[in-house]
Formats: C-alpha cells, structure tokens, sequence
C-alpha cells in the first residue's frame, strides 16, 4: 500500500539517498544534504503556514510504503518560482528577416532568454524508485501535487508549470550545453545545472546570451534535442499530458528541455475532484476489484495531507474504502475526502454519465 504525505525532517537520509541516485542530477533534488536539510526545514514551515496567496512556500512531498515506512519517491511544489529572483528559461521566437528589393521573406526560429514564467506555481523535484516506474505509483507520486493544489488554490497560481529533463547521453552530456552554456560558462553542465538554483540565479542573465540565438546557426545535435524530454522523464511527460499540462513556448535555459504548462482549473485532478464520504469497503479483498475505476483519493484532516490510490465506482457519493487505505490516508467511516479520476478517459466518461443524468 503506496500514500503520499508532506516530507518530514526525519526523511532527511532517504531523500538525500534518492538524490544521490537520480540520474540525470536534478538541480531541484541537489545530492547535497545541507541543501536537502534546509528545504527540508522549508517544506516544513511551509505544509503549517496560513498562506493567502503565492510567495516564497516550498512543499516536499514523498512516496511511502504503509506496511514497510520505506520511502519510494519524491516530489515537490514551488508556489511561486522565482520568488527572490526571475526565473530563467528560453523563448521560442520566430523572427521575420524581409528585404523588398531582394524579394525575400524569411522567418527565422530564435531563441530569446525570457523570465516571463517567474511567479508562476511550479512542480518539480519529481523521482521514483525505477522498480516503480511505469506503473500506477509513478502517476500517484506526480499527480498528488495537484491534489494538494485543488485542495489549497490560495497557496498556488492560476497557472502552474513544469520544466522536465533535456536530452543527456550516457555520460550526462547535453548536447544543447555543449552547443550553447559551456561556450559562455566554459563550464560542465552538471556544474552549472546543480549551481542554478532551480534557474535562478542573478549569474544566468549575467553570462548567458542578451541577444537572440538563431536556431539555424546551432549544431544540428543542438537543434535536433530543443524541447525533448529526456529518455528517463518521457513517464513524467506523458503522465504530464494525462493531467493536462501542454508544450509551451519555452525550453530549459540550459538543456532545452521541455516547459509543460497548465491553467489549474483544467487540470484533471482539479476539474475532475469532488468531495465524497468514506464507507467501509464491503468485500475482503478491499480496493482491489473488478468495478470502478482507478481514483487519487486525498484527505487533508489534521491539516497533514495523504494521498492514495483506490478503485471506485464513478459519479458515487461515497469512496468505499478498505482498512489498510483508511490508515494510510489517516480518515473513518464518515469522513469527507476528495476524489478524482487517475486517467482522462475515466474522468470524461464520467463527466458524460453526469450530463446524462442531469437531463
């Protein structure tokens, strides 16, 4: 049985173990534990803070197993990224390069280093153990965060973000660095990427490029890898595109990996939540059944945040469910918790049943 719950200061050595062991490093998960220790503390003060709307709140968040207390995963909520100062990414732009006289009109794709996404609510800092990727857990450790933000729409923007992995090989090399950041920093890309500070730092705008880079003049390496996700985010990709986030405008500062973006009311952990009643699941197999569906089931009582996995019935008033999840989510027979749908196709023959039963 697999729950998510805010980060504790006791989980400081499994989740310095889990950035020692993230591969590509993630300058959102530094394998350096003072650093880990102090968001830590962060995420802490954040999860009991009377917020009314986005600042500088950092929330961490980890994958249990409820009969072991191992930690699997990690992942992570910025309410507002670039708080103390811009948050750094490149711009897709196309720029129009036209001579009457010679009758050409060409359009030209550039790059443009842009802050435009600071004060934005980000997710980040997401890993799991690779014996769990692919599966049902994977989407859990990513999906709980929206979880958590349509239950606190005060802390978080109307618009969130994620910025995953660029293309690496083997060795950890970008082929967009090579083309671009070490031609300014002179610098390894994992240097720079554990020193960005979650792109932002006053040293980007001070060393990287003011002027536009033209896309055409890049190696083809370079051009080829603009906006892919690295071959070990493509799970958080696509669980990103089931919860509705989209490819936008932007690329990573440094690898040029992709910028999903969303408009929280249309996510589906937002559109598709609604409030149910706990019952005691009848059957002795417990969550595990045949009818339903897959649902993120969160519970928020004592102000401590849990998020779950359980198969239930859609367009129901009640969540049915068995011992070991009620544990885990910290709720009794009676409780209120809210529930939505863990994939799109579930959620929107659900939404079809409830227009049917409305006319």
């Amino acid at each position: 049985m697999l729950f998510v719950r805010p980060a504790r200061l006791a989980d400081l050595d499994a989740i310095a173990q889990m950035a020692r062991t993230a591969q590509p490093v993630l300058h959102s998960l530094p394998p350096d534990r003072a650093a880990l220790e102090a968001r830590l503390a962060l995420s802490e003060d954040s999860f009991r803070a009377e917020v009314d709307y986005p600042g500088e709140e950092f929330y961490l968040f980890v994958l249990e197993e409820a009969s072991t207390g191992k930690l699997v995963g990690t992942s992570s909520l910025v309410a507002a990224a670039g708080y103390a100062e811009p948050f750094y990414a490149f711009r897709n732009d196309a720029l129009i390069h036209a001579s009457r006289e010679l009758h050409v009109n060409r359009k030209i794709h550039a790059l443009t280093m842009s802050h435009e996404l600071t004060g934005k609510s980000r997710l980040a800092g997401f890993y799991i153990e690779p014996a769990l990727r692919g599966e049902a857990a994977a989407h859990l450790m990513s999906r709980a965060r929206m979880m958590y933000v349509a239950m606190n729409r005060r802390r978080f923007t109307p618009e969130v973000f994620s910025l995953l992995l660029g293309v690496t090989d083997e060795a950890g090399v970008s082929p967009f660095w090579e083309a671009v950041g070490r031609k300014f920093f002179g610098r390894d890309f994992k240097d720079i990427e554990m020193a960005s500070g979650g792109r932002s730092r006053t040293f980007i705008a001070e060393v990287m490029p003011a002027y536009p880079l033209y896309v055409p003049l890049l190696p083809e390496a370079a051009q080829r890898v603009l906006g892919e996700p690295d071959p070990s985010a493509l799970l958080a990709y696509e669980i990103h595109l089931e919860e509705g986030f989209e490819p936008d405008r932007y690329v990573d500062i440094f690898d040029a990996g992709p910028v999903l973006t969303a408009q929280v009311d249309r996510t589906a952990s937002v559109a598709g939540n609604g409030t149910r009643t706990v019952t005691q699941a009848s059957d002795a197999i417990g969550n595990i059944n045949t009818q339903g569906a897959a649902y993120l089931v969160a519970s928020e009582r004592a102000g401590e945040f849990r998020c779950a996995l359980a198969t239930l019935p859609a367009a129901a008033r009640e969540a049915a469910l068995d011992a070991p999840t009620r544990a885990a989510l910290g709720v009794n027979a009676g409780d209120a918790v809210r529930c939505a749908p863990l994939y799109r196709a579930h959620a929107e023959a659900e939404n079809e049943s409830a227009a049917g039963d409305a006319s």
